[in-house]
């Protein structure tokens, strides 16, 4: 596994401006096709450390931002900014200010979403995608807000608490970043003390107080590790991070305007198969809803008994899938 001390050394960061704001890229390898990791919430680039190196050594060249509004990117204040026109101009924008034709995506979390709609909107500058966790089925007849509002109503549910008026969501999470990080960062068999909200109402409270401590950290996660994701968002703060959630029915409305539903490049999905992003599904029914809207889908990897943060859980096994899908890709080298 990756230590804080070697990703460090490997990696260079570098400054870009793009897409109006400033960009911090994390860059490893020396020569190669290029890969661009976009991560998700509430993550950093630091999520793919164990890829970077995997890849860099496997003689590709890696780019992986911090995303709009986190760690040392421009954080813009207003909602608008962090719609997924804003968010996948930035990924070409990385490209842009590398000069670079193109590069394979890589998307997990927020980051996967990104991706489906950065290789939806540039295929020509995409030409193969890896998304992790999320998977894509094309624009649903409903807005997504409006379904969760009728699904959870009066409950808690996290996505409608980030879109609370007034700040909220953030606020909690400023208040204290390493209390949510350390409670979200676990495995589905991590051991945990019981939830001091157990009231479903969202009047009963946040989110932190309905998430168990942990007992111990991960086996795949450091306290330096933690301690590094923490400074992060000491620096940022969570409202850019939110603001995405603040963009789904605004996503919604902008992929009817778009039209273009498939993805027509390579395209392999990774998860655990524990993710509860994907409810229990099956490789064989996420293969069959992809399939509609994704014309080229190489793969459904679902590694056993692990849980949403896959790339770091399983970091082996998700870089043997990552670099076997890259190798039968007839890049340019």
């Amino acid at each position: 596994m990756t230590s804080s001390e070697s990703i460090m050394d490997a990696v260079t960061f570098e400054f870009i401006e793009t897409n109006g704001i400033s960009m911090r890229l994390a860059r490893a390898g020396d020569s190669g096709p290029l890969v661009l990791m976009a991560h998700g919430w509430p993550e950093s680039w630091y999520s793919w450390r164990h890829q970077i190196l995997a890849l860099a050594n496997a003689g590709y060249r890696v780019v992986a931002p911090d995303m709009r509004g986190y760690g040392a990117t421009d954080a813009p204040a207003a909602v608008e900014d962090y719609d997924i026109n804003a968010l996948s101009a930035d990924m070409l924008g990385i490209l842009d200010a590398l000069n670079e034709p193109s590069a394979i995506m890589i998307g997990h979390d927020w980051g996967a979403i990104v991706a489906w709609q950065t290789v939806l909107r540039y295929p020509d500058r995409f030409p193969a995608l890896i998304a992790m966790s999320v998977p894509y089925t094309g624009r649903s007849t409903r807005s997504p807000m409006d379904m969760w509002r009728e699904s959870f109503g009066d409950n808690f549910y996290y996505i409608l608490y980030h879109n609370e008026a007034g700040g909220i969501a953030e606020a909690e999470y400023d208040a204290d970043p390493e209390g949510l990080l350390s409670r979200l960062y676990l495995s589905p068999d991590s051991p945990r003390q019981a939830p001091r909200i157990t009231d479903r109402h969202r009047s009963a409270g946040g989110w932190i107080g309905r998430l168990g401590a942990p007992e111990g950290l991960p086996d795949w996660l450091s306290q330096a590790d933690l301690d590094y994701f923490v400074s992060q968002f000491r620096q940022a703060g969570f409202r850019g991070g939110v603001n995405y959630y603040r963009n789904f029915h605004r996503n919604w409305e902008i992929a009817n305007e778009f039209g273009e539903q498939e993805i027509r490049v390579p395209t392999l999905f990774i998860a655990g198969s524990k993710d509860i992003v994907i409810n229990g599904a099956s490789a064989e029914q996420l293969t069959a809803a992809m399939s509609r809207v994704v014309t080229d889908l190489r793969g459904v990897e679902l590694i056993p008994d692990i849980g949403h943060w896959v790339q770091q859980e399983a970091p082996e096994r998700s870089n043997e899938l990552i670099l076997e899908f890259l190798s039968e890709l007839d890049l340019p080298r």
